[in-house]
């Protein structure tokens, strides 16, 4: 990991132009448990993957809600989540008090962007290790942002970070025509299919390491904008039912892949 001094700091580039310790930042983030975002035209969704530290320990906390409009999803050091995420929550609030509404999900990306940024230019701080994603209902509609230690911010349709999460995008990219024109369980069942994908073949989707986040809007007659459907969180046993309804008949399906595996003698190398 030694890169001749280059690496003591997150200001100094080395000569090739690039900031290690940035890079390990973002090394973090793979290492962290797989997160999935979807946005539609009404609704975002967000689904991630629950880890445990040791059997004797509870599930890690991967989605927050920040206000009743907004949340994000984590991967990474949930320590730097967490302080990032009250940040959120003050300039949340802030905008409510001083201009009366929520604040718009650009622009209070845009902040906690140029907070990460400001840290690659004083020698005392470091970049933080988590990579979030961040979503959100405004006046302009639902919005899903990705944000990385980097500070640099994207809008995204359909988003995953995190360890395997290569299989995710690789789900996603395959129906991403489907998702503008979906509903709220739809989506919710494109992100715990694309979470499914990025499993090890030993583990399985269940309520205990499984957890949904949607906002969205409802739809009024005559398909116009109804009203805010705040963010939810579902953990526990509430992932019950939406388990089963977006995991049915894919037992069936993996069974038939693996007879038909067996018939042709091929080799599993994931």
């Amino acid at each position: 990991m030694f890169r001749n001094n280059y690496d003591n700091d997150a200001i100094t580039f080395s000569p090739q132009g690039r900031i290690f310790q940035i890079e390990y930042a973002s090394e973090a983030v793979k290492q962290g448990s797989v997160t999935v975002g979807l946005c539609s035209k009404t609704h975002v969704v967000l689904v991630a993957l629950k880890r445990n530290a040791e059997d004797l320990s509870s599930y890690q906390k991967k989605i927050i809600s920040v206000d009743t409009h907004l949340g994000l999803s984590l991967a990474g050091l949930a320590s730097d989540a967490r302080v990032l995420s009250n940040f959120m929550k003050r300039q949340a609030l802030a905008s409510k008090m001083t201009y009366g509404r929520p604040i718009p999900i650009e622009r209070i990306v845009e902040q906690i962007g140029d907070r990460a940024q400001t840290n690659t230019q004083n020698y005392s701080n470091r970049p933080y290790g988590v990579g979030l994603l961040v979503a959100g209902v405004d006046d302009t509609g639902p919005h899903l942002f990705e944000f990385q230690p980097s500070g640099m911010t994207q809008e995204m349709v359909a988003c995953a970070i995190g360890a395997r999460s290569q299989m995710a995008r690789t789900y996603l990219e395959r129906n991403l025509d489907q998702f503008a024109n979906c509903g709220r369980e739809e989506l919710v069942t494109h992100g715990l299919k694309a979470l499914k994908e990025s499993l090890n073949q030993d583990k399985e989707l269940t309520v205990e390491n499984a957890s949904v986040g949607v906002v969205g809007w409802s739809v009024g007659e005559g398909g116009k904008k109804g009203k805010l459907e705040g963010f939810r969180l579902y953990d526990g046993e509430e992932m019950g039912p939406l388990l089963e309804k977006a995991l049915e008949g894919s037992g069936t399906k993996a069974e038939g892949e693996t007879e038909g595996e067996a018939q042709g003698e091929t080799m599993d190398t994931s």
